[in-house]
């Protein structure tokens, strides 16, 4: 069998409204025979953000989260085979149609749910998430070396705040980190941690008591990987993406911080000050929204509007 082109035309939609690294879109996709392949497109480059890349390949991932999704909802099964040629790099997974499948509700909601998804930069409501919530959405991923940890609003904030706190001091004073910031971003400031995603100059960072109360608030979960190569910031970005569709599905809204884990003191610091075993790559922010919106209401992406992912004929 062959792609169609209306089913080649579903994937790159699909993949288009992935979330990535400021919104760059870092990655192509070739679609032939059964198979499709998603590439890393190594020139999306963000020198003083994402000094390893570590950020474009998360973005990847998430992409290919969305891709597997579109691929089922078209009623086939998948294979999916990450770095499947090493000798060619840049080409993260291929995912190969094997066979006919029912596609499952849950499939079927998730898919919807990549229409969406958009960054929610808001405080949460008043009504918190419980635990049992937040453990539910970190049970979604289910794949060998990677893991989603919820982080304890008790014990833990303090920890969060501090070291929060660190990275925006140190990214607002980088005046080389600015100048890339303000090429590949637009429009206003995020108001202030923990909400902001980014740090400007002007970005309000409160005092670590405040924040401490502000993180209390939310339901936060940091996505591990045993290891730190691509092949798990790959992994970490396609559970970022489970996750967050699973929260959509649920009414919920969320955000993703990769921000400060680009110091590596401050990762060391969470790793050595959470007992952590496993790499934190991401954190990601879940709660209610406060105004929801209607059932089924499409919400409007912030930023830049997904353009459709670039096609290799």
């Amino acid at each position: 069998m062959t792609w169609s082109s209306s089913e080649v035309g579903v994937f790159a939609r699909a993949v288009s409204h992935a979330p990535s690294v400021h919104d760059t879109q870092p990655w192509a996709l070739e679609a032939h025979a059964e198979e499709a392949e998603l590439y890393e497109r190594f020139e999306a480059a963000l020198p003083r953000h994402d000094p390893s890349g570590r950020d474009r390949t998360i973005s990847c991932g998430a992409a290919l989260t969305n891709l597997e999704l579109a691929v089922r909802a078209l009623g086939w099964d998948t294979e999916v085979s990450l770095f499947p040629e090493p000798d060619r790099p840049e080409l993260v997974a291929r995912v190969r149609a094997a066979g006919r499948k029912d596609t499952s509700e849950t499939e079927v909601e998730r898919y919807a749910a990549i229409f969406r998804r958009h960054s929610y930069r808001e405080p949460f409501s008043l009504h918190p998430l419980s635990r049992g919530t937040l453990r539910a959405l970190a049970g979604v991923v289910d794949d060998p070396g990677v893991r989603v940890r919820v982080i304890d609003p008790r014990t833990e904030s303090s920890t969060l705040a501090e070291l929060f706190d660190y990275a925006a001091g140190v990214l607002r004073a980088d005046r080389a980190y600015q100048r890339e910031l303000s090429t590949w971003t637009r429009g206003p400031s995020d108001s202030t941690l923990p909400w902001g995603g980014l740090v400007r100059t002007d970005t309000r960072v409160p005092d670590t008591v405040t924040l401490t109360e502000r993180l209390m608030r939310e339901g936060i979960l940091v996505v591990l990987t045993t290891d730190d190569g691509r092949r798990d910031h790959v992994l970490a970005g396609a559970a970022m993406q489970q996750v967050w569709l699973a929260a959509i599905t649920r009414g919920l809204v969320a955000s993703v911080l990769t921000q400060p884990l680009q110091l590596r003191e401050v990762r060391a610091g969470l790793i050595g000050r959470l007992g952590l075993s496993e790499y934190p790559q991401l954190f990601l922010r879940v709660g209610n929204p406060v105004t929801a919106p209607e059932p089924d209401a499409p919400i409007e992406t912030t930023g830049r509007p997904p353009s459709q992912a670039p096609v290799r004929s």
